[in-house]
């Protein structure tokens, strides 16, 4: 089942979903953001972005891992760029990643934004996995420094 949140660019589902030509045309999704480690990559139009970030849900992913996956629907979202994420189930990898990138977006808590994308929604969410967000959410908040040579 596919989720819509986000003013209509950004949609929730599953490997289904992301692999549903027809589905994906009919909604007008432009980029397929695949976060799902146990499936095999979705062979998609010639017309579509494709990015995939193979996702484990044990929290033994790589901190550059899940940056890179925020950071592609973060940069998807504020292009304007209809966009599904899309993991196995779509109930746990993809509301957790799209829920950091639109808290980054807006400034809203990763909390509250995750509790608004599985609102009246099937979801099982990993602990291990929110938790190891959580800390890659954390370290994109931080100002960055520059040094001053003088």
């Amino acid at each position: 089942m596919i989720r819509s949140t986000h003013y209509n660019l950004l949609l929730i589902g599953d490997a289904i979903n992301a692999r549903d030509l027809r589905q994906l045309y009919d909604r007008d999704i432009s980029a397929v953001v695949d976060l799902a480690a146990n499936e095999l990559p979705a062979q998609l139009g010639r017309d579509l972005i494709y990015c995939r970030f193979p996702l484990h849900d044990d929290g033994s992913n790589s901190p550059e891992l899940l940056r890179s996956a925020i950071d592609c629907v973060r940069s998807l979202l504020l292009n304007d760029i209809r966009t599904l994420v899309a993991c196995s189930a779509g109930m746990s990898r993809s509301p957790v990643v799209a829920s950091t990138a639109i808290s980054l977006l807006t400034g809203v808590s990763l909390d509250d934004s995750l509790a608004a994308i599985v609102r009246d929604s099937p979801h099982d969410v990993s602990p291990a996995l929110l938790s190891s967000v959580a800390s890659v959410h954390a370290a994109m908040h931080l100002p960055t420094t520059t040094q001053n040579d003088g």
